[in-house]
């Protein structure tokens, strides 16, 4: 650093140091007391002075840090020092004043927008503490659970009991549909959770929104496609089976006309026999098509046990060992970690892996290079997932669309429902089914718990 020859230090130490010296002289040579005593008290003074000039940019040092500390940033800082090297120091805390200012201005201007789109976004937030303690619930929250104001979670027994318990056990990452009635209508709320710390506290951000109009055009939707599928099936059978008992009545109805004590011969026989299997086969068809139908609404409640995936994986590659080999198909399997487990009804998930399994196995149109592979890993947000993939002829995307709709098939004796049951089983299980496919490239099925 340059030394600075004009700062008015420099003649203050000038002088002390002359006037120190010549209270040395008369002391100590010339013996004159009395001006020794004056060369001392101007000494005195002067050092004085030199302490306030060097104490009035500490004091202004102290005060820009006092207003960092006590979040005053209105001072400013001014001087009549000539000293070049005060002047600077004095610029540079007004600079630093004035940035802290803006800065200040920044992040308030910041803060009141995000308030504003906390307060204003369409989805309902609500922020509480480990004690219930609300922190923030926005105007959509208030709105869609019709309360005013609330001071803690607890408060919201009054509307639901249930929704203040899913509140409280959700963590971080977890989703929740629940249904509950507000006033006379009913809500079908989506709900998530996240965990934040701040300031070394806790605090659960709560994602609320109403999707009844949603489900209900879903549902709309769902059932428009179920009876298109029932009505084509139905009329399958129906059809053919009111065809041929017209066609039966007719005949027996012309032949009691002509002359009723002439036999049927064995040619009419043998028309009326095939039109009466004919209807009894389709008649049978129509029975199973109910029958599935039924098992595809009335999926049992599933008994949770604790499975090992490796085992079960292994189990069910062994059991279609032979029927593998049969269709020249090469398989393989990898579990990773080889201790993974799920909580799940055993019984139900095989159900789901073989269905798979036999959809994997009749994917292929060529004779040879045909794969399978079986696979169960953790995914990056720690959910198990087994996939079943195979590099057969894939899925149109129009049909992909509808794979998993009751009674939709691409296959010619399939019954459509083994997909729709699988993702049953597997929702019932609070997981998910999903398929990914492209013509010419395979296809794999994701089962995620």
């Amino acid at each position: 650093m340059e030394f600075n020859w004009r700062s008015p230090i420099v003649p203050r130490v000038i002088i002390l140091t002359a006037t120190w010296i010549g209270f040395g002289y008369l002391l100590f040579s010339a013996q004159d007391y009395w001006f020794a005593l004056l060369f001392a008290v101007l000494g005195a003074y002067q050092v004085k002075q030199l302490v306030q000039e060097l104490d009035s940019s500490n004091r202004n040092i102290a005060s820009f840090l006092d207003s960092i500390r006590f979040d005053d940033l209105s001072a400013s800082f001014k001087t009549d020092s000539q000293d070049a090297t005060v002047q600077k120091l004095h610029r540079e805390l007004n600079e630093a004043i004035t940035n802290l200012r803006n800065t200040r201005k920044e992040k308030d201007a910041d803060l009141l927008f995000f308030k504003n789109i906390v307060t204003h976004v369409g989805i309902g937030l609500i922020v509480f503490k480990e004690n219930g303690k609300i922190e923030i619930i926005n105007s959509a929250a208030r709105k869609l659970l019709r309360v005013n104001r609330i001071d803690n979670i607890a408060d919201l027994k009054e509307v639901s009991d249930n929704l203040v318990e899913v509140f409280t056990k959700l963590r971080t990452g977890g989703r929740e549909l629940t249904r509950i009635k507000v006033g006379e209508d009913f809500l079908q709320l989506s709900i998530y959770a996240i965990e934040l710390t701040l300031r070394n506290e806790t605090l659960k951000l709560i994602s609320l929104q109403n999707i009844q109009s949603e489900l209900e055009e879903k549902e709309m939707e769902a059932w428009q496609n179920l009876v298109r599928v029932l009505t084509h099936e139905i009329m399958n059978s129906v059809t053919p089976i009111s065809s041929l008992s017209d066609m039966v009545e007719e005949d027996l109805g012309k032949h009691l006309e002509r002359n009723s004590d002439q036999p049927v011969t064995k040619d009419q026989l043998e028309d009326i026999h095939l039109s009466l299997k004919t209807i009894s086969k389709r008649s049978e068809g129509l029975i199973n098509f109910v029958k599935e139908f039924r098992s595809l609404a009335m999926v049992p409640k599933p008994r949770m046990v604790d499975i090992e995936v490796k085992s079960l994986l292994d189990e069910l590659c062994q059991l279609h060992k032979k029927e593998l080999a049969d269709a020249n198909i090469q398989s393989s399997l990898s579990v990773h970690p080889e201790t993974l487990s799920i909580h799940a009804d055993k019984g139900q998930i095989e159900q789901v892996i073989i269905n798979l399994l036999k959809n994997a196995m009749q994917s292929f149109d060529r004779p040879d290079n045909r794969n399978i592979e079986v696979k169960a890993y953790q995914s990056d947000k720690q959910r198990i997932i087994i996939s079943v993939k195979d590099n057969g002829t894939g899925i149109d995307p129009e049909a992909l669309e509808k794979i998993f709709i009751p009674f939709f098939t691409t296959k010619k004796n399939g019954s459509g429902i083994g997909l729709s049951l699988s993702r049953q089983i597997m929702r019932q299980h609070k997981g998910s089914l999903t398929v990914k496919s492209a013509p010419g490239e395979g296809t794999a099925f994701f089962m995620r718990f």
